[in-house]
């Protein structure tokens, strides 16, 4: 039985195109629902929290997720993904490396831990970490059906090395900026970032889109083009960049 958008408590942005915000982190999870092909975008902080994105994903359209777009490799963005072990899951290139080290991994684990996520929670999430067989080095299209054809693209490395946004053509056209673009916040830089090309990541995330497209953060409220723009030449101010 399908479920309304608002009663799963997600925000519809287009046909067929819409995201939720997740508790504790204010995480974004994006979903874009084709002919009988479900994406979902980014899986949440754990198995449990992706199983439950999942789930309202079949409830709001009837059909099991098919794929599975991972923005960066941050544990609130990534731990969830075990959920999705069936979904055809794509990443940025190299972010594979980053999901199937040991060192990478219980830093991701060290990394929850930090931020509140409970031990035994983030080391079941760690060791069931799925990574992408799917690598976007460019950008890649994926056909949903029913004329529903969404772009992946590899935008960064800005937030972290393998930074991947997702475009929905439309009216209005929507980009899943992942880490990118935050608005709740200031952009956290942690020791994976790669700030001398943040701006230039976000330039791209602006050609990709336009002028009046819908901008969804990876954490926050959705934005339009002149948010990104601020927050790209901030960025460039911050960090010593020079346009």
């Amino acid at each position: 039985m399908t479920v309304t958008w608002e009663e799963a408590g997600w925000e519809r942005l287009a046909a067929g195109v819409g995201r939720c915000r997740l508790p504790v982190w204010d995480c974004t999870a994006g979903l874009v629902a084709g002919e009988g092909a479900v994406l979902v975008i980014d899986a949440g902080s754990s198995p449990a929290e992706g199983a439950r994105v999942r789930a309202q994903a079949r409830s709001l359209t009837g059909h099991r997720v098919t794929h599975l777009a991972l923005t960066h490799p941050h544990f609130d963005h990534v731990f969830g993904a075990a959920a999705f072990e069936d979904a055809e899951v794509f990443g940025a290139v190299g972010v594979d490396a980053v999901l199937t080290r040991a060192r990478d991994r219980a830093e991701l684990r060290a990394d929850a831990v930090r931020n509140g996520l409970a031990e035994t929670v983030a080391g079941e999430s760690a060791d069931r970490l799925v990574a992408p067989r799917h690598l976007v080095s460019g950008e890649w299209t994926l056909d949903l059906g029913g004329g529903c054809r969404v772009l992946l693209a590899n935008v960064g490395p800005g937030h972290t090395a393998h930074d991947l946004a997702v475009l929905v053509p439309g009216d209005p056209e929507v980009v899943f900026c992942g880490d990118l673009v935050e608005e709740s916040g200031e952009p956290q830089a942690g020791p994976d970032a790669v700030p001398a090309r943040w701006p230039a990541a976000l330039d791209r995330l602006l050609a990709l889109g336009g002028e009046d497209a819908l901008y969804v953060p990876g954490h926050g409220a959705v934005v339009d083009a002149a948010f990104v723009r601020a927050q790209r030449d901030a960025l460039a101010a911050r960090f010593g960049v020079s346009s």
